[in-house]
């Protein structure tokens, strides 16, 4: 993938455009965790002000996709192992609390059917890593977004640009992460009713997840 120019828009969409543009380079790992991000650089491929693109990496930023580095040098956010595991506990906390209310919910078969439907999404073998990651993230945020708990669901995407910085650091060879196989467990348990088996099998998904994303390749 590469960064194409924008074309003449008014300043709020080519802000818009930009973020976009700057956040799929870097999901799609054009940009890898620890690449340094020119203001300047990016101003010229993008065909926008250095002030769009100060705003845009502002943005990124608070997403968690980038950060600074030294002499406050912006740059595409990693995460050490302890940052990891940390990340992964917070996450088994918010998706044990969307399971616990999707299982007490009225809704909970229409919630079922809604699961189903992003597992289908889920890809047991492609070689397109960055759709990938958009499924296999798609499917978590359906699980909270299934609760019914909109402070659950914006706490989960507050910490959806450290997700995929984990992802990315552990780059192609954890793959197998998100096959479907390793998610309709989650929604067996709730199909069932069955809390204890479903915080169970999230909690073990996501200590799994953890231990692969802070190993290396072999």
């Amino acid at each position: 993938m590469t960064i194409e120019p924008l074309a003449s828009l008014d300043r709020s969409t080519l802000r818009e455009r930009s973020l976009e543009s700057l956040r799929s380079a870097i999901i799609s790992g054009q940009y890898r965790p620890g690449d340094h991000l020119s203001e300047v650089e990016l101003a010229n491929v993008l065909g926008v002000s250095r002030g769009t693109v100060r705003e845009a990496l502002r943005h990124l930023q608070q997403e968690g996709l980038v950060t600074a580095g030294n002499r406050g040098m912006l740059r595409v956010n990693s995460l050490t192992a302890t940052e990891v595991r940390e990340l992964f506990q917070v996450r088994a906390a918010l998706e044990g609390m969307a399971v616990r209310e999707i299982i007490a919910s009225p809704r909970r078969e229409t919630a079922v059917r809604a699961l189903r439907a992003s597992l289908e999404q889920l890809m047991d073998e492609s070689d397109d890593f960055p759709a990938r990651i958009e499924a296999d993230l798609a499917f978590h945020l359906e699980l909270c977004r299934q609760a019914g708990n909109t402070m659950l669901v914006e706490s989960w995407q507050h910490l959806e640009g450290r997700m995929r910085v984990a992802i990315l650091n552990a780059a192609r060879w954890q793959a197998p992460m998100m096959a479907r196989d390793r998610h309709a467990p989650i929604v067996d348990a709730i199909e069932r009713g069955d809390v204890a088996a479903a915080l169970a099998v999230v909690e073990e998904h996501m200590a799994s997840a953890a231990d692969r994303f802070t190993q290396s390749p072999e």
